[in-house]
């Protein structure tokens, strides 16, 4: 198949993704006065900001966004970070931090969150078959497509993917496009294929989950067993990531969950130390996860703002404590909606648009939903029981989670959210969950990670219980080792095969013939960009899996994307009645405009449904197409006498 890469191409797409995701935020991160695990944590956040600024940044000033830009915006953005640190840092000094792990505590996370991101990593890839595997979602080709234009034009504006699917006559959407930007990247410099380049940064969302967590308990002085325990336990509920890698797949929004946590690191450092470098990594922090999708700024409040409740509520000066951080967190949203308003006044425009928004149908009653979260079941066959048995554990030593002790909160408002979600279609609810568009699905995510979190709390707690009460000759971290060890046994390593099970209907099946996107129209597809010369279009079914064409090949097709909503009126006319090219003046202007000199197919739609569009019904032996290419899913034709 086009889309199964070697293994050479597989360790270029990985090591180019870290290196694109870790190096920029890096650089800036050390600039900042990052060290240790805040710098490893915050450091993807930190690039996802500046690439998911510097796209719409160049694209402003008239400048293409590629490896390049995006290279010399990190090199502006750390000179500027470190030239603001030198400058103040003698009126606000940085106190070392006191030490909080041993070296085996700091090498016993890191074993763990390896473990987590390779546990993860294998769950995400058995349940695609292999890299570079096509996601049959519709999201996908969305994605896909978007990645590939970036990286051919240079256009790293806000509205640029669009433009693929809402040409001409129509409105292309706002869509925060952090994730495409450095995407986009990644393809640049890996000469990888756009599946290959979406399933790299699918299959390490896990890991940058659990690292996400584990810098979140170390910011809040947790112990390292902790720390390690959230991490392997983060990657085991099926719905937290592998749901939604399977439907969609919802890349934004998953990239935006892993890294919701930061958000409260970041805020913890500037609070209790406010002074411009912690401020100015709040405020990439807050740009970075808008940048990413308008919906996980929203997120990281939902998921952060209960820590300001456990703080304001500690004995002491409460009035005067909120009042100071109120007033320090004040310069930070005028600063942040300076820096992002582009993104913001897009998301503004999206929110107030014609765009339909139906929400999703109810999907149990608010009892069952309680019992999903508690279950960590969803839609599967099975609860994921051991999950269970490790939140029990979590809530009965609640009180040991001392200044964690907010994620409960968090937990509690997520659960109501989705409980809400999943059980009423009342105007509120549908109101307040539009950021992500009413589904319960996301929002199930959302909930599960706070319960993870209490869930490996859980863990870390009988391993303190039983430590205290065996002999002092044993040590602490064998414990903890045999704990860990024993929960990954008892779920079958973290269910790793049942989360990849769940995953892959979105990739593969036992006849391929059944997917979205077959195995031979994906060879047509490749096929078509080596007939096409460039410039040329091709005539395509907005239903079929031939929307994915221009991601493979960089050849464009009339329909890039199976929403039909507010198409351009050229796509509208051609889907009705291209097959009356011959006779119909308005036909034969719409394929001039465009510059139609193709026609693609893929397999038709199942009775009852139509075969395709009514204008690409029953092309074969019309006298102005020639067909050029046929297996048994697809046909290309060739546009006879076209001008």
């Amino acid at each position: 198949m086009p889309s199964e890469p070697t293994l050479l191409s597989d360790v270029a797409g990985v090591a180019v993704t870290l290196l694109v995701l870790g190096l920029p935020g890096l650089l800036t991160g050390l600039a900042a006065g990052l060290r240790g695990w805040a710098l490893a944590g915050l450091a993807p956040l930190l690039s996802y900001a500046i690439g998911g600024l510097a796209g719409p940044w160049t694209h402003a000033l008239g400048l293409p966004y590629n490896a390049l830009t995006y290279g010399l915006t990190t090199l502006v953005f750390a000179a500027v970070v470190f030239g603001l640190r030198r400058l103040t840092r003698r009126r606000w000094p940085a106190e070392p931090e006191p030490g909080l792990w041993a070296r085996r505590g700091h090498l016993g996370v890191i074993g763990c969150v390896v473990l987590a991101a390779v546990i993860g990593s294998y769950a995400a890839v058995y349940g695609m078959g292999h890299l570079g595997a096509i996601a049959q979602g519709g999201d996908a080709p969305y994605a896909a497509n978007g990645v590939r234009y970036i990286a051919s034009t240079g256009d790293g504006s806000l509205t640029g993917m669009g433009t693929l699917n809402w040409y001409g006559s129509a409105t292309p959407p706002f869509y925060p496009n952090a994730y495409h930007l450095l995407a986009a990247v990644q393809y640049q410099l890996s000469g990888a294929s756009i599946p290959l380049t979406l399933d790299v940064n699918t299959m390490l969302l896990p890991g940058l989950l659990a690292l996400s967590l584990a810098v979140l308990v170390r910011e809040f002085r947790g112990r390292a067993v902790l720390a390690g325990a959230v991490a392997v336990v983060s990657v085991a509920p099926v719905m937290s990531m592998y749901e939604s890698m399977s439907r969609g797949p919802l890349y934004p929004f998953l990239l935006g969950l892993a890294l919701t946590p930061l958000a409260a690191v970041a805020l913890r450092r500037y609070l209790d130390r406010t002074a411009p470098d912690t401020a100015l990594v709040l405020v990439l922090s807050a740009v970075g996860l808008l940048c990413v999708h308008s919906s996980t700024l929203f997120g990281a409040v939902l998921f952060a703002g209960p820590l300001l409740v456990q703080r304001w509520a500690e004995p002491g000066a409460r009035l005067k404590r909120i009042g100071r951080d109120l007033l320090a967190l004040l310069p930070i949203a005028v600063v942040s909606v300076l820096v992002a308003w582009l993104q913001l006044f897009g998301a503004l425009g999206l929110a107030g648009s014609t765009l339909p928004y139906l929400g999703w149908p109810i999907e149990y009653r608010a009892t069952t939903a309680l019992g999903a979260l508690l279950g960590f079941q969803h839609w599967e066959p099975h609860p994921q029981l051991w999950l269970s048995a490790a939140l029990l554990l979590g809530f009965i030593f609640f009180g040991r989670l001392g200044r964690l002790r907010w994620i409960g909160l968090s937990a509690l408002l997520s659960g109501l959210a989705y409980i809400a979600v999943a059980s009423s279609n009342s105007s509120l609810v549908m109101a307040l969950s539009r950021p992500w568009w009413d589904d319960p699905y996301r929002f199930i995510s959302m909930a599960i990670v706070p319960l993870a979190f209490i869930a490996g709390h859980g863990l870390a707690s009988l391993q303190a219980w039983i430590a205290e009460r065996l002999p002092a000759r044993v040590p602490a971290f064998a414990v903890a080792a045999v704990v860990l060890l024993a929960f990954v046994a008892v779920t079958n390593g973290l269910y790793a095969q049942f989360n990849g099970e769940r995953l892959a209907p979105g990739y593969r099946a036992a006849d391929p013939r059944t997917l979205n996107i077959t195995p031979d129209e994906e060879r047509a597809m490749v096929e078509l960009g080596k007939l096409a010369k460039p410039g040329e279009w091709a005539m395509n079914d907005r239903y079929d899996g031939t929307v994915w064409t221009y991601a493979l090949t960089g050849t464009r097709t009339v329909a890039a994307h199976d929403d039909g909503t507010a198409p351009p009126s050229d796509a509208v006319l051609l889907a009705a009645h291209f097959n009356e090219y011959p006779a119909n003046p308005a036909v034969r202007a719409a394929v001039t405009r465009l510059n139609v000199r193709w026609v693609i197919l893929g397999r038709p739609a199942a009775p009852p449904s139509p075969a395709y569009q009514s204008g690409l019904i029953g092309l074969d032996g019309l006298p102005f197409l020639q067909a050029v290419y046929r297996n048994e899913d697809a046909v290309i034709y060739r546009l006879k006498g076209a001008p």
